[in-house]
């Protein structure tokens, strides 16, 4: 006997300002599903998620749940009114003795229970959403861009309990690792249609690829034969006079057709334009060290940026990676140690805030009134790039269309808050590129853009971000904080920081190096002390990574204690166990190797 699915959509229509946003749409979620939500900023992927949790009611159709399911969201901007604590919000509904699921949860997820709801930001508002969601264990979790605000090691522990668990959901997500790792079923949402395809995103863009290469096909088999009947139709008079009126009222019927199709949305026209080239050294940073009362942010760190350098800065949230951006860039003073930017320098600055962009105004005020964009005497145009355009026509570049253009900033999305913010940057010139969290809320097609743009900019990039598949593709060069104002260099981008550092993956970490990756050679020159450049690095580092992995046997060893987790999760004791054997296994290697490097160092 079929079971019950978990949710049942049929015939939903919804209409939002008079354009139809879905027209008879119907899907079912069963048991078990693991479904990617994907789509263009702006498709409608956060509302069809509201009206499948029952917040969005649709003009037409049904929406129905099976007998018992509960279903939990987790929206993007969650509202904490009535609630004095995170902790009090994350907890809501829940029995006393089941506080522990928060403290996990939190734990997992980096935020501080106790924290009051009037000085928490957007990020641990979220957070504490998400903590609510996993502890609640309803049958079908919804997630709306649940990793934006997540360092890489929440991100991995994220991953690992959704990979555990056996709760159906359903996300929305720009992280493709993220993706990849955990959905076995993919809902494209398409110009208010919903295609479903039973492989993970994985496969996704190969299946959209080539679904378009077919409709391009279609489409011009149909123009073909428009052009042929209206041949036809316009061949001499005696041609005129024997015309068959029942193919004149096809060729009408034709052109209805190719007129009631929608067009898919293109790309947004982005362009990067490099100025008038820096100097080839870009930053000079000399044993610079900062701190903010007892905590070390940061402690003799030095490093040259040349000029065209691709270089990421990663590391948990709190560690200090905006403030070095900002120490870099000349933002913020170091505490002590040296900085020198180079001459020729053209700033362009992405905050992961969107501080720059005001929810009052309208689209068309935010860039008009922009002072890099405004042009004298035109209040309907914008400086871009050196000539003046019209603000409409490039905000349509961007992907707006013209009833956006007067709507205040704040009834825009996320990602087409983080477009509108990249139409501002990219009208004006530049040679230092600052990117502070760019991939939030953005889609795939683009970031794929983004990432085009990038690789072909003339000039240099800072980077922060928590999405490893942007990283890997963008970063030539990785900066790792690491906490206690540690700072390290290492060339390559995120899994190139992997297989250097030499981690792998379980909760606490990130994620699994990629295999076959090469050792880096050992340098032959021997220091003073007997040992390789390499190797005294490498004795320098041990001590924190025995450090490290002693406290990860503790937290393991804490969650075997939990007499009851075979029988409830025996796929989580099973990996917890064989991770437990992996790190008490790199524990004694390690100290065998320290000590043995110790003993060469002594000579």
């Amino acid at each position: 006997m079929a079971r019950a699915p978990l949710l049942q959509l049929t015939d939903i229509s919804l209409t939002f300002g008079g354009d139809p946003v879905f027209e008879d749409l119907s899907l079912v979620i069963q048991t078990g599903d693991r479904l990617a939500l994907v789509g263009r900023n702006g498709s409608g992927k956060s509302t069809l998620m509201k009206v499948m949790a029952g917040l969005v009611e649709p003009d037409s159709g049904a929406v129905i749940a099976g007998p018992g399911v509960s279903v939990g969201y987790m929206e993007q901007e969650p509202d904490l009114t009535g609630f004095e604590t995170l902790g009090d919000f994350a907890a809501h509904g829940l029995d006393p003795g089941e506080m522990y699921k928060v403290e996990r949860a939190g734990e997992g997820l980096k935020f501080d229970p106790a924290r009051p709801v009037a000085t928490a930001s957007g990020g641990e508002r979220r957070r504490a959403a998400l903590a609510r969601l996993m502890a609640e264990e309803p049958e079908l979790m919804l997630l709306d861009e649940p990793t934006n605000h997540l360092d890489i090691e929440a991100i991995a522990w994220l991953e690992s309990e959704l990979k555990g668990t056996r709760t159906a959901f359903v996300i929305i997500s720009h992280d493709r690792a993220f993706l990849r790792e955990l959905t076995r079923a993919t809902l494209w949402v398409d110009r208010g249609a919903v295609r479903r395809q039973d492989i993970g995103f994985e496969g996704f863009e190969a299946w959209r690829d080539q679904v378009w290469e077919e409709e391009d096909m279609q489409r011009h088999k149909l123009n073909r034969k428009i052009k042929a009947e209206a041949r036809w139709a316009v061949e001499g008079i005696s041609a005129r006079r024997k015309r068959n009126q029942g193919r004149v009222r096809a060729l009408q019927d034709l052109r209805a057709e190719r007129s009631a199709q929608i067009k898919r949305q293109g790309t947004a026209a982005m362009a990067l334009e490099a100025g008038p080239k820096s100097g080839r050294k870009v930053i000079e940073a000399a044993g610079i060290a900062k701190k903010f009362g007892d905590k070390q942010i940061l402690r003799d760190f030095s490093i040259t940026v040349q000029r065209g350098d691709r270089i990421a800065l990663v590391g948990p949230n709190g560690v200090g990676k905006t403030t070095l951006l900002n120490m870099l860039i000349g933002k913020e003073q170091p505490d002590s140690g040296e900085i020198k930017l180079g001459t020729n320098l053209e700033l362009a600055l992405f905050d992961q805030a969107r501080a720059q962009l005001d929810g009052d105004m309208t689209l068309w005020d935010s860039l008009t009134g922009d002072p890099d964009m405004r042009v004298s005497g035109k209040a309907d145009q914008v400086l871009v790039r050196g000539q003046p355009k019209h603000v409409v026509g490039y905000l349509k570049e961007f992907l707006f269309d013209e009833g956006q253009a007067r709507a205040p900033v704040r009834s825009l999305s996320g990602g087409e808050k983080a477009r509108l913010l990249l139409a501002k940057i990219m009208a004006r010139s530049s040679n230092l590129l600052v990117l502070d969290e760019p991939t939030n809320d953005l889609d795939v097609e683009t970031l794929d853009l983004m990432q085009e743009l990038l690789g072909n900019y003339d000039g240099t990039v800072l980077l922060v971000s928590h999405d490893r598949d942007f990283l890997d593709r963008v970063a030539a060069t990785t900066i790792a904080m690491e906490g206690d104002g540690r700072a390290t260099v290492y060339a390559g981008g995120w899994s190139d920081y992997l297989a250097q550092r030499g981690q792998d993956d379980f909760s606490d970490s990130v994620v699994k190096s990629k295999p076959g990756k090469a050792e880096p050679k050992a340098e032959k020159k021997q220091s003073a002390s007997g040992l390789s450049f390499t190797e005294k690095h490498r004795l320098e580092a041990l001590p924190g990574e025995i450090e490290r992995l002693e406290a990860e046997i503790g937290k393991l060893e804490e969650l075997l204690s939990d007499a009851e987790l075979f029988t409830r999760e025996p796929v989580k004791f099973q990996k917890a166990t064989d991770a437990l054997v992996q790190r008490h296994e790199k524990l004694s290697d390690a100290e065998e190797e320290w000590m043995a490097l110790e003993e060469k160092a002594q000579g």
